[in-house]
């Protein structure tokens, strides 16, 4: 699945700036800790947004298309910011047969958002897993650290009902 791009605008703030170029001067001297340098940039963002790829490409004097290449290759990298609410619904073999897909198509429908997407206003966003190791309550979901299990397709707006207000 290609990662997308946040819609949303970047926001990043000047502490945010400031703790990234902190990063970025203890590890420049060494390129090897490109890696390193931007999970500590998705800590303090919460994402890698294309401002934030650029300042670590510049500052680690390496060419942004070798800071984007790994941020798209590594699933642990986001491109897009999560949400107040991270909506993510398993996809793996045990919740796909029950009906997963339904349910994350319902709510991608709801939300009008797709995978990896988060809604204008902040508040939701949504993602994909392969297994969250709770096949026995399959299909499942979570939101943040909530799970919910044995889920059917007209569960869906009661659920996200619970984060609208």
């Amino acid at each position: 699945m290609l990662k997308k791009i946040s819609k949303i605008p970047f926001k990043g703030t000047a502490e945010q700036e400031k703790r990234l170029k902190e990063i970025i001067a203890e590890n420049c001297h060494d390129k090897s800790q490109l890696m390193s340098v931007m999970q500590q940039a998705q800590d303090v963002y919460g994402y890698l947004p294309m401002e934030v790829q650029e300042m670590i490409a510049e500052g680690m004097d390496v060419p942004l298309e070798k800071v984007y290449g790994v941020s798209t290759f590594y699933a642990q990298f986001s491109l897009s910011p999560k949400g107040e609410y991270n909506i993510s619904v398993c996809l793996g073999t045990a919740c796909y047969v029950k009906g997963s897909g339904d349910i994350f198509d319902k709510i991608s429908e709801k939300l009008g958002i797709g995978a990896d997407e988060c809604t204008e206003d902040g508040k939701f966003s949504l993602t994909a897993c392969r297994c969250i190791g709770a096949c026995g309550l399959a299909p499942v979901l979570t939101v943040n650290d909530e799970v919910y299990g044995r889920l059917t397709v007209d569960d869906v707006d009661g659920i996200l009902e619970k984060y609208m207000k």
